[in-house]
């Protein structure tokens, strides 16, 4: 860092860091002299267009986030040694400024290895193929290339004037990734390279602190930190760093065949209090928006091309309620205590078991606490300062005076929202047409054009498209005696074929055979299916493909896939292992290389054109001219009753579609999650036995009113009349609120101490902007039970719910109803803790 200098403040004996206008010591970051509690959010550039960046940022800013955290990717930026790119998705400089023009910070963490589910890593295929080249260790070609793109995205963002030192956003910046975890397999490469990177970043002279997360061993003055579902035990290596949450991880991402992840709101809320209840400073959620992985961006392998994890804003750009709601309420509250929790000294009082209370006070008297119940089981009763409080099981309370409980974490007071996916038919833009017409090109299985190479046995996938493809064909033939019994009998032999992933495609004689295929967790598979084979001569052609390449792991630069064996058994001989004949090979698929997905493609492509598209047709180029979708909600491409393949809307890449169903069965799925104690990936499970992906989203800025070119390459087979636009809206809300639930709505912020308000716990309803409140479809304060869609009344009801509710709501777009004696009976359900629930419908 340039000009950076250790300063011993005397007066209260921490080490600071000094770096221009952003410096750290053991509490906090410090920038422009102020300590600093901040709230970061994860926006993946490339994984939205420059179209949604500033309403993402918005959306988050308006959810309380201070910064916004990003990735660099290194390969969507040097597609060729020097050969960098910075355009569309990939702007980074234009989403900087679009982060700094929302007055926010930004946390640039240029890796340049970057894991996050991204295809390799994030470092470029090309590099692997580098002579001499091992990924992530004292290597000297990789650290060639690592130092020299990590030096051109600085030097980028000092031009550009993007660093705080310069008046910019970026006010931390991040050297390697989690390599904590790898080290040790690396030996003592391993350390030399981290203790390099680290001093590579701090030689660029940022004039803001540099990061490295998940590295235990990170040297002065780079700050180690934490990433993880709960980081509220983690301490830095230093007493003299603050304490930064790099990832928490509000969701997980799926796999094609997977399940579907989700992480409650409660357990999201319960891990960040818990952090800045333990001296937490720097908090950044892991992600934010997930987005979408576009085009073949998605590694893994298997990694959906949906990268939603169930974060606060999903992969449309909508806020997902509740769990935006109540984190928006959860930083609210976490701000009130801001300057004390910076700038007083903790004390830490046992209250029971599992029951704790971190006290801060500052010396004008100020005071904040925050009480946690950590019993995963067990709701709690305490005494504190004379006042009792009652926790949930698995909940955080916060007190910004150290007096008035105003936020709850497991008392979630922000609306759900009923999200529905609206479907509408393809519309052709030749108005002059009454059906969709179709434009279609059949590839021939096997070999086309010149074969690329032909060898005895098989090769690595991967080394041999250098990931510039999915497809790699292999053909081979086969001579059948005309005396083979299966003739005679009428039965079919079996192809055999092992494989280290990721899939293929079989045909024989031009015919399609099957599927075979790895999944998320292993790559490797058997294939195992009979075939139909002829006297004579018989071609069998192999489609293999890749699903996203290795994102991490020690030495996952050298993971391969391909085929290992192929046998047919059940001739008369037999088994025959074909293993070892003569292959040719084939990269690619003919459409590709005649760039059918542009629309057009070269040299005049001749398709034919039908109003009655082909079914179940492997090896399809489909084509037809659209309409965008009436209106301005999201959209997405239902691809439910297609097969696998790629999809294109004007030239831009949608990505790997796949409505591949989730292979475990529903008794691995959950109905109802309990978010009390420790969340893990497999704990809040849906989806089983579902289509893992049947949404793929299009960002309505690739639209144009009419005349849209929709091309969609289909690898075995589906039904693509029935393919659809479907637009994301929100048709209602619901909430569900007690009267013993805080309301952080009520507290203001005096000078030097908090205002106290009589707590009057409400629910709010709010419908999308040119939307209102059409109807109440349930309605009901007493003792109600249920979820959202699913409400039921209890034994005790105000049977004027409804009106109550309709009155304050009914044709509105946002409302209010307060839990108060001139709404609801107050007598009844004595001796019980009574709520209000209600369902609206939006139009």
């Amino acid at each position: 860092m340039k000009l950076c200098l250790l300063v011993a403040v005397l007066l209260v004996t921490v080490t600071v860091v000094s770096c221009g206008n952003v410096s750290y010591d053991g509490r906090s970051l410090i920038i422009d002299g102020q300590r600093k509690l901040l709230i970061s959010a994860s926006i993946h550039y490339p994984r939205s267009v420059p179209a949604m960046w500033p309403g993402l940022v918005q959306t988050a800013k308006e959810g309380g986030v201070d910064v916004i955290e990003t990735y660099v990717f290194w390969n969507g930026h040097e597609l060729s040694p020097g050969n960098y790119y910075f355009g569309g998705r990939f702007d980074l400089v234009k989403f900087a400024r679009t982060v700094h023009q929302a007055g926010m910070f930004l946390i640039l963490r240029i890796g340049p290895f970057v894991a996050a589910e991204w295809n390799f890593g994030g470092v470029p295929v090309w590099l692997h193929y580098v002579p001499g080249t091992v990924f992530r260790t004292y290597n000297q070609p990789f650290m060639y290339h690592m130092q020299k793109f990590t030096t051109y995205i600085v030097n980028l963002m000092k031009q550009e004037k993007l660093f705080a030192s310069q008046g910019g956003p970026i006010i931390l910046a991040q050297a390697k990734n989690e390599y904590g975890y790898y080290e040790n397999f690396y030996k003592e490469d391993g350390k030399k390279y981290a203790l390099w990177a680290a001093k590579m970043a701090v030689s660029q002279n940022t004039g803001v602190p540099w990061i490295m997360c998940q590295q235990w061993d990170a040297p002065d003055p780079v700050i180690d930190t934490c990433n993880s579902f709960y980081c509220d035990q983690f301490k830095p290596t230093s007493p003299n760093r603050p304490k930064i949450w790099t990832e928490n991880w509000p969701g997980w991402f799926k796999t094609f065949g997977g399940r579907d992840p989700h992480r409650p709101a409660e357990d999201v809320a319960f891990s960040v209090a818990r952090f800045f209840q333990k001296g937490g400073s720097v908090h950044n959620y892991y992600m934010y928006h997930g987005g979408t992985n576009f085009g073949r961006t998605a590694g893994g392998p298997f990694i959906t091309t949906s990268y939603d994890y169930d974060a606060p804003i999903d992969e449309y750009g909508l806020p997902r309620l509740p769990k935006w709601g109540h984190l928006k309420e959860l930083h609210r509250a976490i701000k009130l205590c801001e300057h004390v929790l910076l700038n007083g000294k903790p004390v830490n009082i046992s209250l029971g078991p599992f029951v704790e209370a971190d006290v801060y006070t500052d010396s004008s008297g100020a005071c904040a606490a925050f009480i946690s119940n950590s019993d995963d089981k067990n709701d709690r009763t305490v005494e504190f300062r004379n006042t009792s409080y009652q926790l949930p099981a698995w909940s955080v309370s916060i007190l910004p005076d150290c007096k008035n409980v105003v936020f709850n974490t497991a008392k979630v007071n922000s609306q759900t929202n009923v999200v529905a996916m609206i479907p509408g038919s393809l519309q052709q833009s030749n108005k002059g047409v009454n059906s969709l017409r179709w434009d279609i090109v059949k590839e021939k299985p096997g070999i086309w054009g010149t074969a690329d190479f032909v060898k005895n046995g098989f090769v690595d996938l991967i080394n041999t498209t250098k990931d510039t493809t999915d497809y790699l064909w292999h053909t081979t033939s086969i001579f059948v005696g005309e005396n083979e019994e299966f003739l005679k009998k009428g039965s079919k032999p079996v192809l055999l074929i092992e494989s280290t992933g990721h899939a293929l495609h079989a045909f024989v004689n031009q015919e399609y055979q099957g599927t075979g295929t790895g999944n998320g967790t292993h790559s490797p598979f058997t294939f195992k299916n009979p075939i139909s084979l002829r006297a004579g001569k018989n071609e069998i052609a192999l489609l293999c493909l890749t699903v996203g390449l290795q994102t991490a792991g020690p030495f996952y630069d050298f993971v391969g896939a391909g085929l290992t064996s192929v046998k047919i058994k059940g001739l008369n001989n037999g088994t025959i292992d074909l293993s070892s004949y003569t292959w040719t090979y084939k990269i690619g698929v003919q459409g590709e290389h005649l760039k059918l997905y542009q629309g057009d493609g070269l040299n005049n492509v001749s398709w034919t054109s039908t109003s009655e598209p082909p079914k179940m047709q492997p090896l399809t180029w489909y084509k037809t001219i659209v309409d965008a979708p009436p209106g301005d909600e999201p959209v997405g491409l239902d691809m439910l009753h297609m097969g696998k393949g790629l999809a294109w809307l004007n030239g831009e890449e949608i990505g790997r579609y796949w409505p591949r169903k989730s292979e475990f069965k529903s008794e691995d799925c959950v109905k109802e999650c309990d978010y009390r104690g420790k969340f893990n990936p497999d704990k809040c499970d849906t989806g089983c036995g579902e289509p893992t992906q049947r949404w793929y989203h299009v960002p309505r800025s690739w639209f144009k009113p009419s005349g849209n070119v929709l091309v969609v390459f289909e690898e075995k087979g589906g039904e693509p009349d029935k393919i659809r636009f479907v637009r994301r809206k929100i048709s209602g809300a619901c909430a569900l609120v007690s009267e013993d639930y805080p309301s952080v709505g009520l507290l203001s912020q005096g000078e030097d101490k908090v205002q106290n308000n009589k707590n009057i716990p409400f629910a709010r309803l709010t419908c999308p902007s040119n939307t209102h409140i059409s109807a109440v479809k349930f309605a009901s304060f007493g003792t109600p039970s249920g979820s959202c869609g699913s409400y039921l009344k209890g034994d005790c009801h105000d049977p004027n719910s409804s009106t109550v509710v309709e009155k304050a709501c009914l044709n509105k777009n946002d409302c209010v109803i307060k839990l108060t004696e001139e709404n609801f009976k107050t007598n009844l359900c004595l001796g019980l803790t009574r709520k209000l629930a209600v369902e609206a419908v939006c139009s």
